[in-house]
């Protein structure tokens, strides 16, 4: 099932990434909306939050519904950035939950960041904001070149759930 010489081209990989980039900020862009919207309407302000409600609040509106999201689209053969580019996950033993470890791994960096932003807003970017900010950026470029550099285009979600991405044929 795997292939030892994958050969996806650095740049599609890349297309592939900022088209699923572009989904997320669509969502993100329509959360905003919603909110602020709920807020002008319903609670006539924005209210001041708490650091662990701010953190709650970009976890549940944010990063959950992204990862089973792509989660979803990666159990049913990739995301929309996958298919615009014509690749496809494939899977050693086919389950949702190895598409759900695929994705907590791969949008992990994201979710780190949040807390790092959130909790750097509010201590004035302390010395734990910015470990948080180097664990976030060092595990994205870990995942980025493991997917775009190594010779099965595997980053370590795909190692960890069994998965691979391909060119579809």
């Amino acid at each position: 099932m795997y292939k030892e010489n994958n050969k996806i081209s650095f740049s599609t990989r890349v297309k592939e990434l900022f088209i699923d980039w572009l989904v997320i900020c669509a969502y993100l862009v329509c959360l905003f909306i919603v909110c602020i919207l709920f807020y002008k309407w319903v609670l006539k302000e924005i209210p001041a939050f708490t650091y662990m409600q701010s953190q709650i609040i970009a976890f549940v509106s944010s990063v959950i519904p992204i990862i089973l999201f792509f989660t979803y689209l990666d159990y049913n053969g990739g995301s929309i950035g996958k298919r615009k580019m014509g690749l496809k996950l494939v899977y050693k033993n086919k389950n949702y939950s190895s598409a759900l470890v695929r994705n907590i791994i791969k949008f992990l960096p994201w979710q780190l960041g949040h807390m790092r932003t959130i909790r750097g807003m509010y201590t004035g970017f302390d010395t734990i904001s910015i470990v948080l900010e180097v664990l976030s950026v060092g595990l994205m470029l870990v995942l980025f070149l493991m997917g775009t550099i190594r010779n099965d285009k595997r980053h370590l979600g795909d190692l960890i759930a069994g998965t691979q991405v391909l060119i579809e044929k």
